[in-house]
């Protein structure tokens, strides 16, 4: 065989793991598209990025010298409400006085922004779900799973900011 046949014909093997690599690829494309649950994992959003806070209190005093962006004012978010802040995708609750939360105000049913708090809830529109003002729990599915909580601070002056 001269060189110039071997470079137009691929070995059978470099053939192979071409038809291989591209076989995965699709058959992982096919498996996402028919993906298993109805649940959409909330989106990360770029920019205001936060951790989830999994455990301790959701709200504490600003330390000294932090320059965090306020979201809104205590006087802001009602006692036993919330309010939602569309364009951070975020809803504050205050479950009881002087108590402040903050979730994703994305559903993580099918990723739709909730729309009100009244009654204790955080409401979704799309589907029906509902999630407890006080810990971002599921009060009424189709969701299965919390609102992810994100962590706050309450400066002296009322301001609330992402920690």
């Amino acid at each position: 065989m001269t060189e110039q046949s071997r470079t137009n014909n691929p070995t059978p093997t470099a053939r192979r793991t071409v038809l291989a690599v591209s076989a995965a690829a699709l058959a992982g494309g096919a498996l996402t598209a028919c993906g298993g649950g109805d649940e959409k994992e909330p989106k990360q959003e770029s920019g205001n990025a936060a951790t989830p806070q999994t455990s301790g209190p959701a709200a504490s005093e600003s330390a000294p010298g932090t320059a965090a962006k306020a979201l809104l004012k205590s006087s802001e978010v009602p006692v036993g409400g919330g309010t939602i802040l569309k364009d951070e995708k975020l809803v504050v609750t205050q479950p009881t006085a002087g108590s402040f939360r903050c979730f994703t105000a994305v559903c993580t049913h099918q990723g739709c922004l909730v729309n009100k708090v009244e009654a204790g809830t955080i409401d979704c529109p799309c589907h029906g779900s509902k999630f407890q003002v006080a810990d971002g729990a599921v009060a009424h599915g189709p969701a299965t799973r919390p609102l992810a909580e994100k962590k706050i601070t309450v400066a002296p002056d009322g301001a609330i900011s992402l920690a």
